[in-house]
């Protein structure tokens, strides 16, 4: 078997996703829960058992050369771009806020990713981040703080 960069990757995801199942076993639970059916351990063990599925999958089935023709070093610069923007998104959620950070998260993600109609960015955006805030604040009583900034605003 010849070790390609897709090999490579899944080899390092297989074994990010053992320790995260790992690591899943230590989280405590609360007395009787453990015989629950769905309990505080189950989303890490379904993702890491997902995780350890699709990179054996990666590894079966990658490709066995590695000639690639092409400039691979602009391959890079989405990916930095996206860790940058998700880095950002983390630093501005508390002073702007869910709705105003994950909108601008959402256009700044897209037009990386290629997506330069305007039209388009705010129609799926905003919509998604209206309905999102929705779901999580008044379905699921999960509260957002509405930002530093706004407060400071509006609250005198």
């Amino acid at each position: 078997m010849n070790l390609t960069k897709e090999r490579i990757g899944a080899l390092f995801f297989l074994l990010l996703s053992i320790i995260y199942g790992y690591y899943g076993t230590e989280i405590r639970l609360y007395p009787g829960d453990e015989l629950e059916p769905m309990n505080a351990r189950t989303m890490p063990y379904f993702l890491s058992l997902m995780g350890i599925g699709f990179s054996l999958i990666l590894l079966i089935t990658g490709k066995t050369h590695d000639k690639d023709d092409h400039d691979q070093s602009r391959e890079w610069i989405p990916v930095v771009l996206l860790i940058s923007l998700t880095l950002l998104y983390g630093l501005t959620l508390d002073w702007l806020g869910f709705i105003v950070s994950t909108i601008l998260f959402l256009i700044g993600g897209f037009r990386i990713l290629g997506e330069k109609r305007w039209r388009i960015l705010l129609q799926v955006s905003i919509p998604f981040v209206l309905i999102f805030w929705f779901g999580l604040t008044q379905l699921l009583d999960i509260y957002l703080a509405p930002g530093r900034l706004f407060t400071g605003l509006f609250t005198g």
